[in-house]
């Protein structure tokens, strides 16, 4: 599916040294360093893309953040809460994102 397609690897084409350093060192390095779990990571991660409105790589975030050990659930309660901090116009367009990235909430 092209919306699975995470941005770095659609924009490695045209910039593959700056995806390159996406991989290392923000992936192999930043990501692995002891002060945070990857889970808290990824919720640093969403939350600042949900306010800086950045919809083209939430989606990849959301769904590594739910493999990073937080639930659809947090993450609704998450975009929710920055709805008061970044915007309430950010904050709808990251749950319309969250829904196609994640699916709902009914069957967690």
């Amino acid at each position: 599916m092209p919306d699975q397609i995470r941005p770095r690897d659609r924009a490695r084409a045209f910039t593959p040294a700056l995806a390159d350093f996406v991989d290392d060192p923000l992936f192999s390095k930043v990501w692995e360093r002891d002060g945070l779990s990857k889970r808290d990571r990824s919720l640093i991660t969403v939350a600042a893309l949900v306010v800086m409105y950045r919809p083209n790589e939430l989606a990849s975030h959301l769904r590594r953040a739910v493999e990073n050990g937080l639930s659809k659930k947090e993450i609704s309660e998450a975009i929710t809460h920055l709805a008061f901090y970044g915007g309430f116009p950010a904050a709808i367009s990251a749950s319309a994102i969250a829904n196609e990235a994640l699916g709902t909430l009914h069957g967690e």
